[in-house]
């Protein structure tokens, strides 16, 4: 059964959608969501929410299926089964899990750079000489979140998958590739002024009639944002040559390689993971707009004359046509499969490549209902894109485009194979024909914004804890464990040093040693710790440990041989508490 239910906080109304969950002979509230500041965007959102967990399930989900229709992914939700077992028990509203004291902070796109940078995170490069702007250092947690991101994004697309390999480009290569790619001469921005603020910022070439008359803007120019360099150390015999702007030409001058070398049958896509550079003329919103930047990246291809042959998941997702937007329509939730039935996503591997681009993140753990699709306009759109999407994230700056996705058609292919002399067409095996493949989706994703997607959904503040508490999915978290001795006694430092050394060969943890117990529990909360292990008087007798979990604070006790065990199963999606004797203790 769920419920809403209003806090106050320092004089505000909030609301929060609740679970109520039988946990042996007691029924206990679970967080589920924050609803907004009014009881009627509470019951709004709690309709849209109820709908998306009945409609489509975002937990967990199956490896690609081996067979045609089969090889859809299905999506299982562990709550959902929860629920269903639960169904028919009678439901009561009394003991109030630690949980709920959990509740979605919304901040600002500064704030969580300050917080980033006070936890380690994320630094401005070179900071200590003023730093650069659009330039940005990983700290020592930034750098496990990211690397953990990337791991994640290769094992959906890639090892989860029989029809996509990978490959790692050069970022500087020979130039001919951005001159046939169309990147020299037609990848251009145009530069604008405002003339009150001083600012400037970029616009693309169909948006300058709405700043060419008016007498606030001045239009600077058209500028090209590739970063130029030279190859070779004498500079009367060096090569022009360019920082890569993206990750995809590369793929496609590679395309005959791979596929010959990989045996490749299509449909089968190419991914690559890897930096990128534009110089933009205004980086701005922290991480979201930077001018070095990574890039994760599908080409995906296909027999034009074939057919999409997985299912298109049945899925809600907010749409926003480039009809809805023309007309000044509010956008609709509707399916992806409807989308695509009623032609609004014109072809069908378009609907499905975007559906599980979405499924990707709420499957690590994103809120569903801060996603939406939106429509390139017809001056959008690129001259060779046949349609093109955007996977959009609803920041507290706005709705911005986390992923873009165009159907390119065989242009990028025809366009080497026309300036490279190179035959890009391969051999159709069923009826004998050569033909150039086609690009019917290409998803790339920018590595740095799902950083901040995942960072801003996790936030969350306590206020039993009087503290933030991060709530990575603990696929993501940058530390997998933290290791407390309860006080600094010779033989406990001993067990938890070696508890420590078992675990690291699989997993990254720490050993905390500094402050109360409390303080440590608070430090672990702030950065997505999912498990704090805490090693006290009873394990010198028993060789037994304190588990806690990170978003209820609760505890069990387990053996020191089964933390192993238990940590990989937790980072996999299991439920901590399920694998021990729950424990009172005094510090939570």
């Amino acid at each position: 059964m769920t419920y809403i239910v209003k806090q106050k906080i320092h004089g505000k109304d909030y609301y929060y959608l609740r679970k109520a969950v039988r946990k042996g002979d007691k029924v206990t509230s679970k967080y589920v969501a924050y609803l907004g500041k009014t009881k009627k965007e509470a019951e709004k959102k709690a309709k849209e929410i109820l709908k998306v967990r009945k409609t489509g399930n975002f937990s967990h989900h199956s490896n690609q299926e081996n067979l045609k229709i089969q090889k859809s992914r299905k999506f299982l939700s562990h709550s959902n089964q929860e629920d269903l077992k639960e169904k028919n028990k009678k439901q009561e509203r009394k003991g109030i899990n630690m949980e709920m004291n959990l509740q979605h902070k919304n901040i600002s796109v500064d704030e969580i750079a300050a917080f980033c940078k006070r936890k380690g995170f994320v630094y401005p490069s070179g900071e200590i000489y003023g730093g650069l702007s659009g330039m940005w250092d990983f700290g020592h947690l930034g750098v496990e979140l990211k690397n953990n991101l990337k791991r994640e994004w290769w094992k959906f697309h890639v090892y989860n998958r029989d029809d996509i390999v990978g490959i790692d480009g050069a970022i500087i290569t020979n130039p001919k590739v951005w001159e046939a790619s169309g990147h020299v001469n037609a990848f251009v921005d145009v530069a604008v002024l405002n003339k009150k603020t001083k600012e400037k910022f970029k616009i693309d070439k169909h948006e300058i009639a709405k700043y060419q008359n008016d007498n606030n803007y001045e239009i600077k120019g058209e500028f090209n944002p590739m970063f130029t360099t030279q190859v070779g150390p004498v500079a009367e015999d060096s090569v022009k040559a360019y920082l890569r702007p993206e990750t995809a030409q590369l793929i496609f001058a590679d395309f005959k390689l791979v596929f010959e070398n990989s045996r490749m049958k299509l449909p089968a896509g190419i991914a690559q993971v890897g930096k990128a550079f534009r110089n933009e003329i205004a980086p701005r919103d922290f991480l979201f707009r930077c001018r070095e930047f990574e890039q994760m990246e599908i080409e995906y291809f296909v027999n034009p004359k074939g057919k999409c042959i997985y299912e298109i998941p049945n899925i809600d997702i907010l749409v926003y046509s480039s009809e809805m937007q023309k007309q000044g329509e509010e956008m609709e939730r509707m399916k992806f499969s409807d989308a695509f039935k009623k032609r609004i996503i014109k072809t069908e591997w378009h609907a499905y490549w975007l559906c599980q681009e979405f499924l990707w993140f709420v499957s690590l753990g994103a809120n569903p209902l801060k996603f939406r699709i939106r429509q390139h306009m017809q001056d959008e759109k690129s001259h060779y894109a046949l349609d093109t999407w955007d996977l959009e994230y609803e920041f507290p700056f706005g709705w911005k485009e986390l992923l873009g996705m165009a159907n390119r058609s065989d242009f990028d292919l025809k366009q080497h194979q026309e300036h490279s002399g190179k035959d890009m067409s391969i051999l159709d095996e069923k009826t004998g024909e050569k033909f150039i493949p086609h690009v019917v989706c290409e998803p790339s994703l920018g590595v740095e914004r799902a950083f901040l997607v995942f960072m801003f959904d996790a936030y969350n503040y306590d206020k039993s804890r009087d503290n933030i508490v991060l709530r990575l999915n603990p696929k993501l978290s940058p530390i997998k464990a933290a290791v407390f001795p309860i006080v600094k006694r010779d033989d406990m430092e001993k067990i938890a040093d070696d508890i420590v050394d078992e675990l690291k060969r699989e997993f990254n943890v720490v050993h905390d040693r500094s402050g109360s117990l409390g303080r440590r529990y608070s430090r672990s909360d702030e950065v997505g710790i999912p498990i704090t292990i805490t090693v006290d008087g009873d394990t010198i007798k028993d060789k037994t440990v304190t588990l806690r979990d990170r978003d209820t604070t609760e505890q069990i006790r387990v053996k020191i041989s089964e933390i192993k065990d238990i940590l990989d199963k937790v980072i996999g999606g299991r439920n901590l508490l399920t694998f021990g004797k729950r424990v009172n203790t005094r510090v939570k």
